[in-house]
């Protein structure tokens, strides 16, 4: 992508909705809130949020009803899943609960759609999903979208069956991945594809050639779009910006290595330096560090790297006003 050509590219906003050491879950859920509020004022194009369980550090294990609560209290920014781990579920729930949304905030709402559990093995059990779930995900996908489509569906699933709200909102759908198997599935529906870069960098490249290369036009998209997902730490002080990725490197490995035991520094230390602990720092190699020019000049390089349409910020922060920092000190760099 020439220099030139890096405003025009939107930029998105994942929410892990974090509940950070010492606050609530309520109070995790209300920075999400104000996270989206300070997005939109600032003019980023959607914020997606994620579903995980058993996880005591996130919170977004219901996508639906925290995009309720946060659409109603904004007006313009669009907001989604990033995404829905459709084989924890049935289409026909996903498409009343997303037509609700539709119906009440139009042209608002994104489905993005992802096959992995989202969780542990334990957990899975205690969702009720079944060990091969994941199989059915394509016909899953298509029974989704005869769901929210304008006709009566010939789908032997869905025959005789009609999702009310649900039918004629035609809410936009997303594959994610982070892998082959998604951007192959997207290019042969002719869906938008979100990589999730931000955790799992590995196949970016890869995946995007092979989405780009096999893509087949469809009544939702004429040409194939493409998001990428990556970490930023912006900050007008590029030093602060430094520490904040730091206490980020440290808090990941202490959560992912840990399991809920708490490391003394002199351990963690050790532990960082671990081959454990170097590859949880390699999932976040695509991450933006530094003040504003330097961290859209990383941008501008990855999203040409990654064949990006449209970027998806995972903004650091070891507070709320850390990650609001982040996001505005990247718009303004965008802007300049």
């Amino acid at each position: 992508m020439p220099a030139s050509d890096f405003r025009a590219l939107p930029l998105s906003v994942i929410d892990f909705a974090s509940v950070r050491p010492g606050q609530t879950v309520g109070e995790g859920l209300q920075d999400s809130v104000a996270l989206a509020q300070k997005a939109e004022e600032l003019g980023y194009e959607r914020v997606w949020y994620s579903e995980h369980h058993n996880m005591p550090s996130i919170a977004s294990s219901a996508p639906a009803v925290l995009m309720a609560h946060i659409a109603a209290q904004t007006s313009t920014i669009r907001l989604g899943s990033g995404g829905v781990m459709l084989p924890n579920h049935s289409p026909i729930v996903i498409a009343e609960q997303f037509g609700t949304l539709a119906e009440l905030h139009p042209g608002r709402i994104d489905l993005g759609l992802g096959r992995a559990p989202g969780t542990d093995p334990q957990t899975l059990r205690a969702l009720r999903r079944e060990p091969s779930a994941a199989e059915t995900f394509p016909d899953d996908v298509r029974e989704l979208q005869a769901f929210l489509g304008d006709s009566p569906s010939d789908m032997a699933r869905t025959r005789g069956i009609v999702a009310v709200p649900g039918r004629g909102t035609k809410v936009p759908l997303y594959i994610l991945g982070s892998s082959l198997f998604g951007a192959q599935l997207a290019a042969a529906y002719g869906l938008p594809y979100a990589f999730a870069s931000h955790f799992a960098p590995d196949a970016l490249k890869q995946a995007s050639a092979v989405y780009r290369e096999r893509f087949q036009p469809s009544e939702q998209l004429s040409e194939p779009y493409m998001i990428a997902a990556v970490n930023v730490v912006a900050d007008d002080d590029a030093a602060r910006a430094e520490q904040e990725l730091h206490w980020y490197r440290r808090q990941r490995v202490r959560l992912m290595a840990g399991r809920g035991r708490n490391f003394t520094d002199e351990e963690l230390d050790m532990v960082m330096e671990s081959a454990g602990g170097q590859q949880i720092l390699h999932m976040i190699s695509y991450t933006a560090c530094g003040d504003g020019a330097t961290v859209r000049d990383y941008l501008t390089e990855f999203a040409h790297r990654a064949g990006a349409d449209e970027l998806m910020i995972a903004p650091i922060g070891s507070s709320p006003e850390r990650a609001h920092g982040s996001l505005e000190v990247l718009r303004r760099a965008w802007s300049d």
